[in-house]
């Protein structure tokens, strides 16, 4: 895994890249978050193909789960990939809302990514 840190004003943002799948279950992710944590990290860069493709499946609450935690350590964090590829209309509803709602953010491009974690 590799780690960048991107510095948009007063804000520090984590981008976290690898050759192989960073989240393969809510344990992965949350100690991701919690060591991105202690770090002094608060916000989150991580891209679609470092995250098991049962992230996406919202029957199994991996993502519920994992993102309620993201949410109540309040550490926004930016998934970048391509989600039409996803056809449930569930899943799509939720990326919607968590795209509204600002917290979490399901975007195209990585640029896409520090824009919205860098807004307040």
């Amino acid at each position: 895994m590799k780690l960048i840190t991107h510095h948009i004003d007063n804000i520090k943002i984590a981008e976290l890249t690898s050759e192989e799948i960073l989240i393969n279950k809510t344990e992965d992710g949350l100690d991701l978050l919690g060591n991105l944590y202690f770090q002094g990290f608060d916000r989150i860069l991580i891209k679609e193909r470092d995250i098991n493709p049962a992230f996406f499946d919202l029957k199994n609450g991996m993502a519920g789960e994992l993102l309620q935690k993201f949410s109540n350590y309040r550490v926004r964090l930016a998934v970048v990939g391509d989600f039409s590829k996803y056809k449930s209309k569930r899943l799509k509803e939720f990326i919607f809302e968590s795209n509204k709602l600002g917290h979490i953010h399901f975007v195209n491009s990585q640029s896409d990514a520090i824009k919205a974690l860098s807004s307040n």
